[in-house]
């Protein structure tokens, strides 16, 4: 069977996981991950994407980059097959270290931006492998708050504000703010039925979806909560099995909790002011 085209991002930007084959570790040691961040930069370089995050995980890698000539696609080969020439003559070993076909997002507004941003730097902190974001050595965490060298920040602090100083301090913040996004797991997926949802509605005394459109808003509201909390539901199949719009789901139970700290600033398209909107920006 053929595989599906990669969907394509209109912004250019892409959430990427590369992991090892058979979640086997692809850094040993620390040597590995310095050359893993060598191969990026130099990559960078030549082939001039944009790098806005990096995680170094044992047996996975997470990056928020931009393709500009050169696809998403043929970078994240060049970087790989230059890693994996390494890998093999330094441990003496032959062979795929890579799972086949990297995994990818697309990042199409301001606020899915910000939310891989803080997902990435918060990855070692939810894996248990460090007490606080700013403890690992293996983000671009540092790159922010520090000095930039591999990554692009000007894209991710003009986000939070105008001013360096309190984009900072907003960054800051955002990234210690306690999260749920989920954004690409390294977990083995969990599948929901849709029937299994429709038992859960009838449990909670909604026999036909109609009768969820029609409760009363923070009835409504709890169960959609509810659903959103289970394991391998999605927003979308939430949608189609309760007849909820997508956008009303997405919003309900989140508040400002995702990066409130963001400053909704006109961002300029060929030098004409877009009004802004946290939820379809287009950055």
């Amino acid at each position: 069977m053929p595989r599906l085209a990669r969907e394509k991002s209109r912004t250019g930007v892409y959430h990427v996981m590369l992991r090892g084959i058979n979640r086997q570790i692809i850094f040993e040691e620390d040597e590995d991950r310095r050359k893993f961040l060598e191969t990026l930069k130099r990559f960078k370089e030549s082939s001039l994407f944009d790098l806005y995050a990096y995680c170094l995980m044992d047996n996975h890698v997470h990056l928020l980059i931009k393709e500009n000539d050169e696809s998403i696609s043929v970078s994240i080969k060049r970087i790989s097959c230059s890693y994996v020439h390494w890998y093999n003559t330094k441990y003496e070993r032959c062979g795929h270290l890579f799972q086949d076909r990297f995994k990818s997002e697309k990042i199409e507004t301001s606020l899915s931006f910000l939310r891989v941003l803080r997902y990435i730097h918060q990855n070692p902190l939810k894996a248990g492998l460090a007490r606080t974001v700013f403890d690992s050595s293996w983000t671009s965490i540092h790159e922010y708050r520090d000095k930039a060298d591999l990554i692009t920040i000007d894209k991710g602090l003009s986000l939070f504000h105008a001013d360096r100083n309190l984009a900072l301090d907003h960054f800051n913040a955002c990234m210690t703010e306690e999260s749920e996004e989920q954004c690409m797991s390294n977990e083995p997926r969990i599948k929901v039925s849709d029937s299994q949802l429709l038992d859960y509605l009838r449990s909670k005394g909604v026999i036909e979806k109609n009768k969820l459109q029609q409760m009363k808003k923070e009835d409504r509201d709890a169960i959609l909560t509810n659903l959103k909390e289970i394991k391998g539901v999605s927003i979308r199949q939430i949608s189609r099995v309760t007849g909820i719009s997508k956008s009303v789901i997405e919003r309900v139970g989140r508040g400002d909790r995702h990066c409130p700290h963001v400053r909704p600033a006109p961002i300029y398209d060929s030098g004409n002011p877009v009004v802004p909107n946290r939820e379809n920006l287009m950055f």
